[in-house]
């Protein structure tokens, strides 16, 4: 099946949305998996959707400053509250993110109960309308997540750890809205575990994981018809698995 020029006019915007989460989400990926933390994206995710959600139950614009000021509220309180928590009781901060990621998936399904779409916008938020990427957006976005690269690469020795879950708060805000939970999560572990036993240029191969993953996703979903959100996720592991099976062979040699 061939694709044609409006299937490609979809597909770029879809691309690009997807470089820009893997140009962020790898090297924060790799910093969760350091500090083992790795179920902190769905956390502060979800408690981003909830903001979202929130501000389309008061009937606020869903391209309007007030979702986006909604969002990342919602996102900052939840990363001040596991600053506290990971400083007060770092021996269990697991578990009280895995609590966090409970209760703001039930204040989500709660807000939505009554509302006739709600099952659609959860849906939404979860896997993502990746291939409804407004292009006109992608320079703001694409701006906003050069200027978090810029702060990672060039004070991540003195950030800390409120520095970064505010960072990491900001990145997960906007991709959650961009390609929803599912591929945020997706992005942020699947290359940096697949990297993780890499010796030189883990970084570079953390990005190749990312990228070949989004282009291979995009293009089946658009040739299979199948829903683009967990195709890319599919497609991110499985390329993820090959880069982790040849690392391993190269380790074992």
């Amino acid at each position: 099946m061939s694709i044609d020029a409006a299937q490609w006019g979809i597909l770029w915007p879809a691309f690009v949305a997807g470089l820009l989460v893997t140009a962020t989400h790898v090297p924060l990926g790799m910093q969760v998996l350091e500090r083992g933390i790795v179920f902190i994206d769905l956390a502060i995710a979800q408690a981003a959707a909830v903001g979202v959600i929130t501000a389309d139950y008061f009937g606020w614009p869903a391209t309007g400053i007030a979702v986006q000021v909604s969002a990342l509220g919602a996102a900052l309180l939840c990363a001040f509250f596991l600053t506290w928590t990971d400083h007060r009781w770092p021996q269990v901060q697991e578990a009280i993110i895995g609590v966090v990621f409970v209760i703001a998936s039930s204040a989500a399904i709660l807000v939505l109960a009554k509302n006739p779409h709600g099952g659609e916008n959860l849906k939404d938020l979860l896997s993502g309308q990746i291939l409804w990427v407004n292009p006109a957006h992608l320079p703001l976005e694409a701006a906003i997540y050069g200027a978090i690269l810029a702060v990672w690469f060039g004070m991540r020795e003195r950030l800390g750890r409120i520095g970064f879950y505010v960072l990491f708060a900001c990145a997960v805000t906007v991709s959650v809205q961009l390609v929803g939970l599912y591929l945020v999560f997706t992005t942020l572990v699947v290359p940096a575990l697949a990297t993780f036993y890499s010796r030189r240029l883990r970084l570079l191969k953390a990005y190749a994981v990312g990228v070949l993953g989004y282009a291979a996703g995009l293009l089946l979903s658009v040739v299979t018809d199948l829903p683009s959100g967990a195709m890319i996720v599919c497609a991110i592991v499985l390329v993820g698995a090959l880069m982790a099976a040849a690392t391993m062979q190269r380790r074992a040699s």
